[in-house]
């Protein structure tokens, strides 16, 4: 029988000499990252530089030429400014619609937990329930949305079906599921806040806007800069929502550049001019993390 105070066997120290503890702690999930992560980036990388297709076999090596392509179509270029449109009208309503939520739930409303859940609770729902329930909203005769412009005098509006205003459609549709998540990052940022900092300009006779615009709305600046950057990513990714209610319609005017690789990729069957694509679309990507990065430095000094 083994003593409790054995050493360890001699393969298990030569281990940990070769590998620092906190290498060896994180060693699965380096595993697993560079197995579904790693691995994928540098198969879309190579596979972006040949003219794979899943109609023929034995891609060619072709260099730049898909990028080269990319850059000359129009179809691309109009997808990506329906990308960057939806990220402008729909990253603003996201974090004041959000930051005005979590300041009424704040304020100390009756039956709190009744407005958190009722916030919070489209966030949890899968994207398939809710484009089907905001298609019937839509629906120009029988749904809700119309009728209620019906009865104020308004006049029903194609909602889907219209090229003015899909866009906006969907831009609705995705604050009214998504912004229950910037809400939360919001009401916990404001039970961070000191009190003692709204005691004292009570002492000093501050109001309530007075102490909003000079205590509230300073200290949410660190929140609020990661919420517009995480919205920001969240909204130049779009696809579901657009796929599912107007399938990139009416005309193609709501089609996002991700819709457009996987209408290349999967629909034309040219998987090697869809890496192309996707991964300019991935450096326009970094580009906005960068330059959200370097402004948020530059406020921080």
């Amino acid at each position: 029988m083994s003593s409790p105070h054995a050493s360890p066997r001699p393969g298990a120290l030569s281990v940990r000499r070769l590998l620092p503890p906190g290498l060896l702690f994180a060693l699965p999930f380096l595993v697993l990252f560079a197995l579904f992560m790693v691995w994928p980036l540098a198969q879309g990388l190579w596979m972006s530089l040949t003219d794979t297709s899943l109609s023929a076999h034995d891609p060619s090596f072709v260099g730049l030429d898909n990028f080269t392509e990319a850059f000359r179509d129009a179809e691309m270029w109009r997808s990506l400014w329906h990308t960057v449109w939806f990220t402008l009208i729909s990253t603003v309503p996201l974090v004041v619609v959000a930051l005005g939520m979590a300041l009424l739930v704040h304020t100390g409303l009756p039956g709190q937990w009744v407005w958190r859940l009722a916030f919070f609770a489209p966030y949890l729902l899968p994207v398939g329930v809710v484009s089907l329930l905001w298609i019937w909203l839509y629906q120009p005769d029988l749904g809700l949305v119309n009728h209620l412009l019906d009865v104020i005098g308004v006049g029903s509006v194609g909602w889907l079906s219209d090229e003015s205003v899909a866009m906006w459609a969907i831009a609705l549709t995705t604050l009214w599921w998504t912004v229950g998540f910037n809400f939360l990052l919001y009401l916990a940022a404001l039970q961070s806040i000191p009190d003692h900092l709204y005691e004292a300009a009570a002492i000093d006779g501050a109001g309530a806007w007075r102490r909003l615009w000079s205590i509230t709305l300073p200290q949410l600046g660190r929140i609020t800069a990661v919420v517009t950057v995480l919205q920001l990513l969240a909204s130049l990714k779009v696809f579901d929502q657009v796929y599912l209610l107007t399938k990139g319609g009416p005309n193609g005017s709501t089609r996002p550049v991700v819709e457009y690789v996987y209408d290349v990729g999967f629909t034309g069957y040219r998987l090697g001019y869809a890496s192309a694509i996707s991964y300019l679309f991935f450096a326009l990507v970094l580009l906005a993390s960068a330059a959200q990065y370097a402004a948020l430095r530059r406020r921080e000094k």
